[in-house]
């Protein structure tokens, strides 16, 4: 009898104890080694070349928030970005 009461006490604890969510994956507009720079480019030249480049202000956490980051620019990873330009780029995940 006493071992049901203790075990019934332990689950009732355990129940009532909030779960918090832990946010297991952040957001990561370019995946993989090759397109790997995040970018907020004016322009786009057939995907070749990209002009008036900058690296986002902040980090995005997802999609959206990384086209609200560039504004009036286009979010672009790129494969090298050089001079302000960006070299082979291509659309973020999510957008």
């Amino acid at each position: 009898m006493q071992f049901f009461a203790t075990a019934a006490l332990f689950v009732a604890t355990a129940m009532a104890i909030p779960a918090t969510l832990v946010e297991r994956q952040s957001y990561n507009p370019c995946p993989g080694t090759l397109y790997s720079q995040p970018q907020c480019c004016a322009t786009d030249v057939l995907g070749v070349l990209s002009l008036d480049c900058e690296n986002p202000s902040a980090a995005p956490t997802d999609a959206d928030d990384f086209e609200d980051i560039c504004g009036s620019a286009q979010p672009f990873c790129c494969l090298l970005p050089l001079l302000d330009q960006g070299v082979l780029c291509q659309h973020p995940t999510g957008v």
